[in-house]
């Protein structure tokens, strides 16, 4: 915002620095579409949170927790293939993307409409400390579980001979995959912070 009596266009970044230009806004269609979009992702996530909580009030434990929300979550998070899965892992790693997308949505959605609360922009900057780590866990436990499966069923391996002259070994791809994610994912952490 323009400081009061000036008649300069600087604005206030949101974190105590001045901007030197306000930047032009996505068109009144695409901010629309934008709008609708994160409020139908937010809508998806909380019906993901209700699911769940309802799910362990009715069984009072956390097992099978995953199955009573096995659909919504496959919709909203297209890219999880969950082919082998512990109850445990998935648990940790599901309740992450759940809470941590309906900030993300909430945020977006509140930020289109030059409308942000404070609570979910602390969130959104705040609860990946603890949110962070427990995605993580839960990606790699979940991972680690599926590897004496993908061992012995060759899942996603390509052999020797074959008419392309090409191996690929799935098992081995994970383990690569599990070693480089904490180097990977501590320096986009550090990146926040940078």
């Amino acid at each position: 915002m323009a400081a009061a009596g000036s008649g300069g266009s600087r604005a206030d970044n949101g974190y105590g620095g001045q901007q030197a230009r306000r930047r032009k806004g996505p068109g009144a269609l695409a901010t629309g579409y934008l709008v609708i979009y994160n409020v139908v992702m937010t809508a998806g996530w909380l019906v993901i949170a209700v699911g769940l909580v309802r799910a362990y009030l009715a069984k009072g434990s956390y097992h099978s927790l995953y199955y009573s929300i096995e659909k919504p979550l496959k919709f909203f998070q297209t890219g999880a293939l969950l082919e082998v899965q512990t109850e445990d892992s998935v648990l940790l790693f599901v309740v992450a993307w759940t809470i941590t997308e309906i900030i993300r949505y909430s945020f977006y959605t509140f930020s289109l409409l030059n409308h942000l609360p404070y609570l979910i922009k602390w969130a959104r900057y705040t609860l990946f400390i603890v949110l962070y780590p427990m995605g993580v866990s839960g990606e790699l436990l979940t991972i680690y579980a599926a590897l004496p499966f993908v061992r012995q069923s060759g899942l996603y391996s390509i052999s020797l001979p074959n008419k392309y002259n090409f191996s690929f070994d799935y098992y081995t791809f994970l383990i690569l995959v599990m070693i480089s994610y904490i180097p990977i994912k501590a320096t986009f952490v550090i990146c926040l912070y940078i």
